[in-house]
């Protein structure tokens, strides 16, 4: 086994601790990863609250790094490489949804970065905010060498959640695109959006975000308890990028979008209600998704690295880790906090 330092959660406190970790010994398709840079996700969040201390949790599924070694069956990267390792660490890869590269839907539920089941030793694994990972293979990008390494950290899950639904939609010049909620996934629903070719709105509660709107390159801000602006506003979007991470009235969301457009619902996980009258009224469709495919992922870094698209990050030492989870409780970031693991050295 190999050690290393990370950040573990302290009982049921909502908070992390300082702890020495256990990686496994490499298999023949693993890579060693030194972690540079760990987003910050509001799944950390609810994981840390939801704790019951029963079992260990390391949080952290978007982070970056360098290979620190290879396993004597791994063909695709060497010590050096810069890479980036999602919230999915491994899958069946034999269900049909693992063999169209969509592995984010595998029958047998994926490998999760943190509070999943290994498929080989049955142990919890242990997320990304530590010094060191292990990781197969096939779970890990090449990251290129355009990006910034802690703007890049949340595409591997803020960025590509919001990817996968904008390509599947296919939204591109000419599309219609309004994105609901300006945080971690809304922001880069929007610099992809407007990257992509398509005119995108910003829906927001208040106004006070409209700088950032024009600055991300929206052309419009909509304030959802402006009831005017929403009439005004009605039938107007081919796609709705809903990242909102609370539950909510969908309905003044479903009345934005145009005959046959589609609502995609990104930002929660969990049971609310629809009126069917919003759906039949224009043939509107409602959707989901989540995470993305490796095919999906790799295709994403590259657009980015095209685009030069990462998310606006702040930095922090991982020893302030407490610090920013209590203010993304609060909601207190423009738009991801990134955590910079050096000092785990």
């Amino acid at each position: 086994m190999r050690s290393t330092l990370g950040w573990e959660a302290g009982g049921r406190t909502g908070r992390v601790r300082k702890t020495r970790l256990e990686r496994r010994d490499l298999r023949p398709h693993d890579l060693a990863i030194r972690i540079d840079f760990c987003g910050v996700c509001h799944t950390d969040v609810h994981a840390l609250d939801q704790h019951d201390g029963a079992a260990r949790l390391v949080p952290g599924h978007e982070f970056t790094g360098v290979v620190t070694e290879v396993g004597p069956e791994v063909g695709d990267f060497e010590v050096g490489d810069p890479v980036a390792v999602g919230n999915i660490v491994d899958s069946c890869g034999q269900c049909p949804m693992c063999v169209a590269g969509q592995e984010n839907f595998c029958h047998e539920f994926p490998t999760l970065t943190y509070g999943g089941v290994d498929r080989h030793d049955g142990s919890t694994t242990l997320g990304g905010y530590s010094r060191e990972f292990v990781v197969r293979d096939r779970f890990a990008y090449h990251l290129p060498a355009s990006l910034d390494p802690a703007g890049a950290a949340p595409l591997l899950c803020a960025g590509v959640t919001v990817w996968e639904p904008l390509r599947a939609l296919g939204v591109g010049a000419g599309s219609r695109v309004a994105v609901a909620g300006l945080g971690g996934l809304g922001h880069l629903a929007v610099k992809m959006a407007v990257a992509l070719g398509a005119s995108v709105s910003v829906v927001s509660r208040t106004a006070d975000k409209a700088k950032d709107v024009a600055r991300l390159g929206a052309d419009q801000l909509l304030v959802s308890t402006d009831e005017e602006q929403l009439a005004e506003a009605r039938d107007s979007f081919d796609v709705i990028i809903d990242t909102i991470a609370a539950p909510h009235d969908l309905s003044p969301y479903l009345r934005l979008v145009a005959m046959d457009g589609t609502l995609s619902q990104v930002g929660y996980l969990g049971a609310m209600t629809v009126e069917t009258m919003d759906l039949l009224g224009g043939r509107k469709k409602l959707t989901s998704s989540g995470s993305g495919g490796r095919p999906g992922t790799a295709a994403m870094l590259e657009f980015c690295a095209a685009h030069g698209l990462t998310a606006d990050v702040e930095v922090l030492p991982s020893s302030e880790v407490n610090t920013a989870l209590d203010r993304l409780r609060r909601n207190d970031v423009r738009y991801r906090f990134a955590l910079d693991l050096s000092d785990l050295a």
